[in-house]
C-alpha cells in the first residue's frame, strides 16, 4: 500500500525554508490556526491534495541541487506518520530534512507516545523549527522563522546533548 499525504503544495525550489536549497511540502491541516499565520489556506484539514510518498520523492529526484527537504504547512505532526515515511525515503537520498511545527520540542516529547508518528517524526527530523506563530512578535530579519518566540532547534545534537542545542 503507498502511503499518501493531504497536502497544501509543494515549492519545488527555495533558499529561505531552511539552510541550501531545498523542497518545501506544506502538510494540509492545522489545528493552531495562528492569527496573521502566513499559511492560512493550510488550515482546513478538507482541503489540498492526497497525493502519493513516491510522487514527491520523484520530484525530488528529478533535482540534483536540492540539500533537503522542508515539511511546512499546515502542521506536518498532524500527519505524523504519513510525513515519517517520506522523512525515511527523503534520507536515503542523502537529504536532510526540515520540519516546522506549531507545537513546542517539549511538548511534542511529553505527547509523542500519545500520537502515532510523532517520535517517528522527530526522530527523522534534522532541524525543527518549532513554536507558534505570534504576529507580535513578527520579525522580517529573522533567519528561517516569523516570530522571535520561534527557535531553529538541531534535533541531533538535542538528543546526543540532552539540553536544547539552537542554531543561529
Amino acid at each position: 500500500m503507498k502511503t499518501i499525504i493531504r497536502i497544501a503544495g509543494i515549492i519545488k525550489e527555495s533558499i529561505v525554508d531552511g539552510p541550501g536549497i531545498r523542497m518545501v511540502v506544506f502538510a494540509q491541516g492545522c489545528k493552531h490556526k495562528c492569527p496573521g499565520c502566513h499559511n492560512p489556506e493550510t488550515h482546513s484539514f478538507n482541503g489540498g491534495t492526497l497525493v502519493t510518498v513516491d510522487s514527491i520523492l520523484e520530484l525530488a529526484k528529478k533535482n540534483p541541487l536540492l540539500d533537503g527537504i522542508t515539511f511546512s504547512g499546515g502542521e506536518p505532526f498532524e500527519q505524523a506518520e504519513a510525513f515519517a515515511v517520506l522523512a525515511q525515503e527523503v534520507k536515503k537520498l542523502n537529504l536532510d530534512i526540515v520540519t516546522y511545527t506549531g507545537y513546542t520540542y517539549e511538548y511534542i516529547l511529553e505527547n509523542s507516545s500519545r500520537h502515532r508518528g510523532w517520535g517517528a517524526l522527530l526522530d527523522k527530523t534534522d532541524i525543527l523549527v518549532d513554536g507558534r506563530y505570534e504576529a507580535n512578535k513578527r520579525n522580517l530579519l529573522l533567519k528561517f522563522r516569523g516570530s522571535e518566540n520561534q527557535r531553529i532547534i538541531d534535533v541531533k545534537r538535542t538528543k546526543a546533548e540532552k539540553r536544547i542545542v539552537i542554531l543561529n
